[in-house]
């Protein structure tokens, strides 16, 4: 099952949203926490009043450890302090042996200790506690009590229940909590409407892309797009660039296959019906035969070559450094028999050159310019081959002693079907050769040969020059030819 994309706009939301309603949530149980301490810091100064109005109706008589307590405490004196039947209040009011003088017996008696510094004026500490199986909050205030008959010490307990407190703590908490629930809802909405706007270009390059007709394979104006989708937008247009000129090339190669190719097939069929009807004699019509399907196959091996060097160059992987000077003589060994053929004087000159190309690239290359040099070359003539490696660059030299070529034939002889010659070739070759150089990142040229002698600045052959970059500093190159 295919992975659904992400959406932009649902990250954005998540990446934004999640981290502030976690700080609204964390910030949510700071704040209930801070406003249930302010509201007990409110609510206990009410207990503290409530045990001092308990500890103003105690009586005592006797003195220290023999004094008796006594307490007339109505529970109407505890309404005042109740608000609205929403918290109720307990009392117990004992001495400091814990027994009980009045009010609840139930009540735990207090074995805690008073605070250093007490929040007011008196011997007060507050607590929590809980009562009849709910929460409240203890005040103890412990009291003196003096009259005509006696002096001693009470403990004051007042307990009240926490559903004010609690109240008061929510009501400050949902008050803020909707206000930052609007602050987040505003939030989103900010986000949703920036991530539509910020996404405008995109969907609108969408939409020009999918309005295109087939085969548009124009570049994309990029003059209104934002910055951050400029890299985008050339990246595109890198690649509709390649495809165009890939494509341009795959139409341009049926278009010569289809027009090369229907000649010598249209020659072929016409000695064959000649042939059928008895012009010519047998042998004579399977030779004429036999040498128009030579050149068929030469043109159509020459046209898969030239397909294969565009193959090769859009393959992603950088080819091995191969050196030059071997592929050469391996090539002149190969072609020994045509060169002897001819009684050439031939002379070959080689040093180490690494260059990383194609093994099959720099044979095709070199394979074509010995061939086409070979084939021009008169009987008893003079050929030589050079590779040297200088600077940063190789270079191989084919010279020739053959009848040379015009300037203006020597311009157009890299464009493919311009041959010197249509009844010795294609016109393929050279272009071949410019193709798998230009795929190398290197340059070729053709110049005339100029011989000295009795007559300075005669035009005598061609000399085809080829450069390629060195790899002199890959850890990959081939050791030198021996």
């Amino acid at each position: 099952m295919p992975r659904r994309p992400h959406s932009l706009r649902r990250q954005l939301l998540l990446g934004i949203l999640l981290p502030v309603i976690a700080l609204v949530a964390i910030n949510g149980v700071s704040l209930y926490r801070s406003a249930l301490a302010a509201a007990n810091t409110a609510y206990d100064r009410s207990l503290l009043a409530t045990a001092k109005v308990i500890g103003e109706q105690l009586d005592v008589r006797g003195y220290d450890r023999e004094a008796k307590l006594r307490a007339t405490v109505p529970y109407s004196a505890l309404e005042a302090f109740e608000a609205d039947n929403r918290s109720r209040f307990f009392y117990r009011v004992s001495n400091l042996q814990g027994e009980l003088i009045s009010g609840f017996g139930d009540l735990p008696f207090w074995r805690g200790s008073l605070p250093e510094q007490p929040p007011y004026a008196a011997l007060v500490d507050f607590y929590d506690e809980r009562f009849r199986e709910d929460e409240v909050r203890v005040a103890v205030l412990l009291q003196p009590v003096a009259s005509a008959s006696g002096r001693g010490m009470a403990v004051v307990q007042v307990a009240e229940t926490l559903e004010l407190r609690r109240r008061l703590a929510r009501e400050v908490l949902l008050d803020t909590l909707w206000r930052q629930l609007g602050l987040v809802a505003v939030i989103a909405a900010v986000v949703v409407w920036v991530v539509q706007r910020a996404t405008r270009p995109v969907r609108s390059l969408s939409q020009a892309l999918r309005a295109r007709a087939e085969g548009d394979l124009t570049p994309l104006t990029s003059e209104d797009a934002p910055r951050e989708l400029q890299p985008l937008l050339e990246a595109t247009n890198g690649l509709m660039q390649r495809l165009s000129a890939l494509l341009e090339q795959r139409k341009r190669f049926v278009r010569d296959a289809a027009h090369q190719l229907r000649t010598p097939l249209a020659v072929l069929k016409t000695q064959t019906q000649s042939a059928l009807r008895g012009d010519l004699a047998p042998r004579e019509a399977l030779l004429e035969i036999a040498g128009t399907v030579d050149r068929a196959t030469g043109l159509a091996n020459q046209m898969l070559s030239l397909a294969k060097v565009e193959q090769l160059r859009e393959q992603p992987d950088a080819p091995a450094v191969e050196d030059w000077a071997a592929v050469v003589r391996a090539l002149a060994l190969e072609m020994a028999p045509l060169v002897a053929d001819k009684r050439l004087d031939f002379e070959i000159h080689t040093e180490p050159a690494p260059v990383r190309a194609h093994a099959w690239m720099l044979s095709e290359l070199v394979r074509n310019l010995l061939h086409n040099a070979i084939r021009h070359t008169p009987a008893g003539g003079s050929l030589s081959v050079r590779v040297e490696a200088k600077a940063a660059q190789a270079s191989l030299e084919i010279a020739d002693t053959g009848p040379g070529i015009s300037d203006e034939l020597r311009q157009r002889l890299f464009l493919p079907f311009s041959a010197g010659d249509s009844r010795s070739g294609s016109g393929l070759g050279l272009a071949i050769c410019q193709e798998i150089v230009r795929a190398l990142g290197g340059s070729i040229r053709l110049d005339p040969r100029v011989e000295e002698g009795p007559s300075p600045a005669a035009h005598q052959g061609l000399v085809a020059r080829v450069w390629l970059p060195l790899a002199v500093h890959d850890n990959e190159a081939t050791k030198p030819a021996t």
